[in-house]
Parts: C-alpha cells; structure tokens; sequence
C-alpha cells in the first residue's frame, strides 16, 4: 500500500502545477494531506516489526503494474504531459482507478489481516476513498471538473 499512495501522492502533486480546475487542485491537495500520514503509520509498523520499507512508488521489487489501481510508466508520462482541462479529466479518471484499487487492498487487508490496527485503517480508507470515488465521479459526470459538486 506505500507504494500504492506514493503514487496517489505524485498524481496529486501534478495537479499544482498542471490542473485547471480550483475543484480537482483542492481534491489533489485534500489526497496529500490524507495519504501522506497513513504512509508514515504504515512506515512506522514495517520498523517496529523489523520489515522493509519500500522505496519510491516501485518499492523494493514492486511491480506497479501488478497492484491495483496503479499507473503504469506510460500513463504517467501522459499525466505529467496534460494540462488544463485535459490534465482534469484524465486526472480525475487515473484517480478514480487508482482509489478503485486502494479500495480493493484495503477490503482485502480487512478480511485477512492479522493486525487490527490495519485493520481499522483500511476500514477507514475504505470509507473515505469510496466517498472520494463518488465525489470525483460527480466531477467528471458534470461535463466540467469545475462545476459545482453536491
């Protein structure tokens, strides 16, 4: 999952420089300020339990294209190339794939997992990542990622 919202985080970070929307820029903001302490939670576990924390979003042997969600080199490269309205659109519908696929892990962090502190904290990532999948879909369902949302 680290790897996972480093991603997340680099996506959001395009969006300072590249969106033209004030909407989907407060979204990117709201998705940094949310991902980056739940990577410092989960860097704290991995220490505590003498484990390995993954490095960048590729992580210590990580195939980014193999975990949910993720974004591959390619569409990366395009993301980082869009701007304006077109940096929007694709950002919003990267993202909505990407929290699609966080959304995954975490359910499966839920039935599996052994420490019920990550278990809270996928339950919570669950509800906030599926609340932020209908508000990005509203965005997008407007026709402009700059309508208003309900």
């Amino acid at each position: 999952m680290i790897p996972h919202h480093r991603q997340a985080i680099a996506m959001a970070d395009l969006a300072r420089e590249r969106a033209s929307s004030p909407k989907v820029k407060a979204f990117a903001r709201k998705v940094h300020k949310e991902q980056q302490p739940e990577i410092r939670t989960m860097t704290t576990w991995l220490r505590a339990w003498g484990e390995q924390v993954p490095r960048g979003i590729e992580g210590a042997g990580h195939n980014p294209s193999a975990t949910p969600g993720m974004m591959s080199t390619h569409q990366m490269h395009r993301l980082k190339g869009a701007l304006g309205s077109a940096f929007d659109t694709m950002f919003l519908t990267m993202m909505i794939k990407h929290h699609q696929g966080t959304v995954d892990m975490a359910k499966s962090e839920q039935r599996h997992g052994p420490y019920g502190p990550a278990k809270a904290l996928a339950a919570d990532i669950v509800t906030t990542q599926t609340a932020e999948i209908a508000q990005m879909r509203t965005m997008l369902s407007t026709g402009s990622p700059t309508a208003t949302t309900r």
